[in-house]
């Protein structure tokens, strides 16, 4: 990904994130790499930036997909989560969830 778009998406991201506004929300979608989700998970999913977000990393493959079609479908609330959500197709979730639980996470797979 070219650093000017990764750099754009990372603000668009953490502006939401702290702004708690939904209005960078398609552009978080279009531009939905992983890295945008760094933004507030932490690198790789794996060091979050405030104790009330999850850690992404290892976390179970299904456990994933399903909290993100929760959260697209409005069936779990999180402002952030939510607007994040609303505009991931399947194919984009599950792209995420096969890259954050195939991630080290605080527990080694075996």
């Amino acid at each position: 990904m070219h650093t000017a778009h990764l750099l754009r998406s990372l603000l668009v991201t953490i502006g939401l994130c702290h702004a708690g506004t939904t209005l960078a929300t398609t552009e978080v979608a279009k531009n939905a790499g992983h890295e945008a989700c760094a933004a507030c998970h932490g690198p790789n999913g794996n060091k979050p930036i405030s104790a009330e977000i999850p850690r992404l990393a290892g976390q179970q493959y299904d456990y994933l997909v399903e909290s993100m079609i929760a959260y697209r479908k409005g069936t779990r609330d999180n402002p952030i989560m939510s607007a994040i959500a609303k505009p991931l197709t399947d194919q984009d979730i599950r792209r995420h969830a096969e890259y954050f639980s195939s991630q080290q996470g605080l527990i080694t797979k075996r």
